[in-house]
């Protein structure tokens, strides 16, 4: 995973810089999602490095379907597809995500509960997490009933564990020790 990640750094670093220049984000994300998906498909993926499928018919099949064929992300595409490196995609698309959210000083925070959060509690930490990073929240909530009451928030580096889960598990700690 980590050789992966490596090799896909430059090529995710090169497509931010062309779609930062372009003043793209929107289009280069959507547009590396689609394509990062479709080498994610059996299908797909059991085309890729077929001799029988040339590496234009390869960068055609992979392009969303309003994209040009001269357009700086289909020329992109086409490196990778020359170079052999067409499946790191999705390794590309989740760091240009990076980059993007970072240039856009925006925090991706994930809510996890053992069940759904109301609208109006979402926002209201919503509101007290931009006030203690100083970001934007793109809040994703995810139901995990092994949480059994509380809230875990993940927000990059920090974890905050406010489960049930989680005390008992310091309560054991606590215990033992």
């Amino acid at each position: 995973m980590s050789e992966t990640l490596t090799l896909a750094r430059p090529y995710a670093r090169a497509a931010f810089e062309a779609a930062s220049d372009a003043k793209s984000l929107a289009g280069w994300s959507r547009n590396l999602r689609f394509s990062a998906q479709l080498v994610s498909d059996a299908r797909i993926g059991g085309l890729i490095g077929n001799p029988r499928l040339g590496n234009a018919e390869l960068t055609g099949l992979l392009l969303p379907p309003d994209e040009t064929v001269g357009s700086p992300f289909t020329g992109f595409l086409s490196l990778l597809v020359g170079n052999r490196r067409v499946l790191l995609l999705p390794d590309i698309a989740a760091l240009f995500e990076e980059y993007k959210r970072e240039a856009e000083h925006v925090l991706k925070v994930t809510l996890r509960t053992a069940t759904p959060v109301p609208a109006a509690q979402a926002d209201a930490i919503k509101l007290a997490l931009k006030k203690r990073f100083g970001l934007e929240i793109d809040l994703e909530q995810r139901i995990d009933p092994s949480t059994i009451g509380g809230a875990v928030i993940d927000a990059g580096d920090t974890v905050i564990d406010g489960s049930v889960r989680g005390r008992l598990d310091r309560l054991q700690s606590a215990l033992a020790h």
